[in-house]
């Protein structure tokens, strides 16, 4: 069995301090990819730089403080790659890709939309050159497992206000459309396995105590490619894991 985690901490500095080592070396998954780090490696605390029994990667922005990905793993990687390939993407840090025996895993923090009509269009630009790349993976043999925060709710149960956020990016038509074409190419919304009912969120807002209501959204995904449907055990949110305005998501394959 492989457990995988996946958890956007909003600033892996700031997780550290609010206890984030306890509970890894307490929940000791196989794989655990975090999003939106904030940080250089050189800014991080040693044990957060070499945990032991993990193989440890960082790609961080070329801006400081912003965006930036990490993967440790427990097993090494026959190959890995930092981006996938255009820089305008690649410059953020918003990828890591690992090959394993069995599958390719893709830790992605994806774009908000939010900032500018421009930034939306990045964002849309991500997504679609994303799913090119995913799909050449697929056309070479990979067996695909992309996981992170897709800033993106998918449908209306995806998040607990969905009429008052129809035109909010998020949960935009043309966003919410990408993910239809995600499930299209043939690559499952692991939790949707399992889980077909509403009110199963992985973000908050701070600033409004949302969390204290579940006021929430599903932001964070595991995606599988269909071949390996017959081995996907479970995928769940782990609501009650604090120290994020987001929490992890897991999916465990035979």
């Amino acid at each position: 069995m492989t457990l995988f985690f996946s958890w956007n901490v909003n600033g892996l500095r700031a997780a550290y301090r609010k206890g984030f080592m306890d509970w890894f070396l307490r929940a000791n998954p196989d794989v655990l990819c975090l999003q939106e780090t904030k940080a250089d490696f050189e800014q991080l605390p040693n044990e957060l730089q070499t945990v032991k029994g993990y193989h440890t990667y960082y790609s961080s922005a070329q801006r400081k403080g912003y965006s930036g990905v990490a993967l440790f793993s427990k097993n090494e990687p026959s190959n890995l790659t930092k981006g996938f390939g255009i820089k305008k993407y690649d410059v953020e840090g918003r990828v890591i890709q690992a090959e394993f025996d069995d599958y390719t895993l893709l830790n992605v923090y994806f774009p908000n939309g939010g900032a500018s009509e421009e930034r939306l269009r990045y964002k849309m630009d991500f997504y679609n050159d994303f799913l090119k790349h995913i799909d050449k993976l697929r056309a070479k043999g990979h067996s695909i497992i992309f996981c992170g925060d897709v800033n993106t709710a998918h449908r209306e149960i995806d998040l607990a206000r969905p009429k008052q956020n129809e035109t909010n990016t998020g949960f935009l038509p043309i966003e919410r459309a990408w993910i239809d074409d995600v499930l299209e190419h043939g690559y499952l919304d692991t939790f949707r396995l399992f889980e077909s009912g509403g009110e199963h969120y992985s973000w908050w807002d701070y600033k409004t105590r949302a969390r204290e209501r579940n006021i929430g959204w599903r932001l964070d995904y595991f995606f599988a490619s269909d071949d390996l449907n017959s081995k996907i055990k479970s995928a769940y949110i782990l609501s009650d894991v604090l120290g994020s305005d987001h929490c992890p998501v897991a999916l465990e394959m035979k």
